[in-house]
């Protein structure tokens, strides 16, 4: 490990901020919103990382691959994320707040789920161990999306760029109608790909290997214990937690793939995943913020790659912001066709 590894620290820092607005008062309870899309997107344009268009060498991937800290820094992230979102539910339901001060400590635990649930979920999702699998899954859970888990695995990777894959937004479609499709065509993907699953085992619906009942009842299961603790009170809180979650993932969804489209074949089967399929975002803060996850196109094109040895895929189309701007941009629907679309044109 080199020293300049340490930079994947500053993805703590998202918590931290968190922590700050779940024990404060007035508008500071609004400090995570801010610092996420404020502070990290002026960062973003003042700071520049001299490796960042570097490839690693071949020993240099089995030497990070194989390094244990880089690991770590993900596992990290489980004890935190359930740490201060039992401190939200808590401080919620113990302290007397003004609505818009439960706005902000509910917003800004919302934006750790997406960066530090979701986001470490989705690396952890990829590997092969089964522990890797089952933090993967347990972090999707206070999310209400851990079906995510199967369609994202088995169906956006396989589907990506074309019209079979609801996590890819069309040309000119918005973010607002993209959250719609997005997330009710991928739960309905989700019990699609899973019913097949069993078909192609031979098992019945009801059988040990259907995920998707078990997601259901830890997932209702959940619920239920925060509104047996916390009240109903605590059970909107956790909904729209949840809520905020999984639209900030949609919103990293939609500018991932808008308006690429992979090439069908005469066969009738579309052309192989490629890195262009894909936009990339190779923005220092960004990066390191979300363990490489702007360098989308490297990831597309091999699932299995760890996030710290993920690289700049130069030749896919390029982001002009980070992924903190960009969401930013993209919920400007107009500004976003007329920055956004030229370069989709420029590229076909």
């Amino acid at each position: 490990m080199k020293f300049s590894d340490l930079k994947y620290l500053f993805a703590y820092t998202v918590p931290i901020s968190v922590y700050v607005s779940i024990t404060s008062s007035g508008i500071m309870t609004f400090i995570t919103p801010f610092y996420v899309f404020v502070i990290i997107p002026i960062l973003e344009l003042l700071v520049n990382d001299y490796e960042s268009t570097k490839d690693y060498s071949e020993s240099e991937k089995n030497n990070r691959v194989s390094n244990i800290f880089f690991d770590i820094m993900l596992y990290l992230n489980f004890p935190i994320v359930i740490s201060l979102l039992l401190l939200s539910f808590v401080n919620l339901n113990s302290l007397e707040l003004a609505n818009f001060e439960i706005i902000g400590i509910v917003l800004s635990t919302g934006i750790l789920l997406a960066t530090n649930s979701i986001n470490v979920a989705h690396e952890l999702g990829h590997r092969q161990s089964r522990i890797d699998k089952t933090i993967s899954k347990t972090l999707y859970l206070p999310c209400l999306y851990m079906h995510f888990f199967i369609e994202h695995n088995y169906g956006h990777h396989k589907n990506i760029a074309t019209p079979n894959d609801p996590a890819t937004a069309k040309l000119n479609q918005s973010i607002y109608s993209f959250w719609f499709t997005s997330v009710v065509n991928q739960y309905i993907n989700a019990w699609t790909i899973q019913l097949k699953l069993l078909k192609d085992q031979q098992m019945s619906f009801f059988s040990l290997k259907n995920d998707m009942i078990f997601y259901t009842i830890f997932q209702s299961l959940y619920l239920f214990i925060v509104s047996f603790i916390f009240g109903v009170d605590g059970l909107i809180y956790s909904i729209l937690i949840a809520l905020i979650s999984f639209l900030f993932l949609e919103c990293i969804n939609y500018i991932e793939h808008y308006g690429l489209q992979r090439i069908k074949l005469p066969s009738g089967r579309y052309e192989r995943v490629q890195p262009h399929h894909s936009w990339n975002s190779n923005h220092f803060i960004g990066r390191i913020v979300l363990y490489e996850l702007t360098r989308h196109s490297d990831h597309h094109y091999k699932a299995s790659k760890k996030y710290q040895v993920l690289e700049n895929k130069i030749d896919s189309p390029q982001l002009p912001f980070g992924y903190p701007g960009s969401i930013l941009l993209a919920l400007i629907p107009f500004l976003w066709f007329y920055i956004i679309n030229p370069i989709l044109v420029e590229r076909n």
